[in-house]
């Protein structure tokens, strides 16, 4: 498959359906698995990481699920190409470095990828639009449990699947929601969200992840050990809160039109005015900008787009896909204008 196709469709976490998708982007659930018998994949050497990876790619060539994917080595993968796959999210940025042995299987549906030696030698995901916890998980397990058939996976009867990370140790389980959530911020009740939050083992990070910052009003939840709990423990913590802050979410959308909606729209339909006829614009201003427009196609304030529109943007306007698009690399000044103009376009600006 060549990977510049995948600017021809909508991305899995982009598609806008499923349960609460006007709230919830998307939601990731991921487990870390090791190799018995093999070195973690900082510590092994060049001959190491490659005996480990031939050997993943062969038990995943058994497995019924593969034949609806297709493998890429990341050392024939363009720099380029790299990108665009992280902002995806079909694979993380510390897997677009050190390529010499690692590789990405993914389907054409994007819902299902695996690293192979990131961090740990495995890292299976399933990414599915909207709320769609226990979804993702049980499609994840039958992947896990059929992989665990032709692998024998590094494991500990007091700790658990044993991972490069403590943190992953346990169940490798990793379970993330993406939320849109501009009510609660503008009414300063996000700091509130991330005090109650981390009392209950769970974390707030940015639109990619670990290590990124909250930008356009967009937070991914998830938990933040994997040790001591179980799976089902760790699944239903998450949706429980999650269905909590949807509610509270709600109900804050309610009290601006009903108490604030004229300064609510005020700030809407600026956002969309600039959108509409900016020259020049950073991602990080359309991020911000597409949040406040998101809202009003929610709201029913703005009628002529749909948040399908919004959803695409939020995707095409980063840095590999503004490039990949026009088939050219642009300096930051340059992306800026493609930016811009790509945004024009799709909003009917000037």
């Amino acid at each position: 498959m060549e990977i510049g196709n995948l600017i021809k469709r909508k991305s899995e976490w982009l598609r806008g359906e499923g349960p609460k998708s006007n709230i919830v982007m998307s939601t990731r659930i991921r487990i870390a698995r090791n190799l018995d018998g093999h070195m973690f994949f900082d510590w092994a050497n060049d001959k190491q990481r490659k005996e480990t990876l031939e050997n993943g790619i062969a038990a995943l060539k058994k497995c019924s699920f593969f034949k609806k994917t297709f493998l890429l080595k990341m050392k024939n993968v363009s720099e380029l190409d790299r990108e665009l796959l992280v902002e995806r999210h079909l694979m993380s940025r510390e897997h677009a470095v050190d390529v010499k042995h690692k590789g990405l299987v993914m389907e054409d549906r994007e819902v299902l990828s695996i690293m192979l030696n990131e961090e740990d030698h495995l890292r299976l995901q399933v990414l599915r639009s909207g709320f769609n916890i226990m979804e993702g998980w049980r499609m994840i397990d039958e992947i896990d449990t059929e992989l665990g058939e032709h692998l024998t996976f590094a494991y500990s009867s007091k700790f658990g699947y044993l991972t490069s990370c403590p943190t992953n140790t346990g169940t490798g389980l990793r379970a993330s929601v993406m939320l849109h959530l501009p009510a609660l911020q503008v009414t300063d009740q996000v700091p509130n969200v991330y005090e109650a939050i981390s009392k209950l083992g769970l974390t707030i990070r940015g639109f990619y992840g670990e290590g990124t910052e909250a930008s356009g009003n967009f937070f991914q939840i998830s938990n933040q050990v994997a040790l001591g709990y179980s799976e089902m423990d760790i699944l239903d913590n998450l949706e429980r809160v999650i269905n909590k802050i949807i509610a509270r979410e709600e109900d804050t959308r309610d009290y601006l039109v009903k108490n604030k909606k004229q300064e609510t729209a005020d700030n809407i339909f600026r956002s969309y005015g600039t959108l509409k006829s900016a020259r020049v614009i950073t991602s990080r201003e359309t991020i911000i900008l597409l949040s406040a427009v998101r809202l009003g196609v929610d709201l029913g304030l703005i009628k002529d787009i749909d948040t399908g529109i919004i959803n695409e943007l939020l995707l095409l306007m980063q840095p590999a896909h503004l490039q990949k698009m026009n088939d050219k690399e642009f300096t930051p000044s340059e992306r800026d204008m493609k930016r811009a103009d790509l945004v024009r376009e799709r909003l009917g600006g000037e």
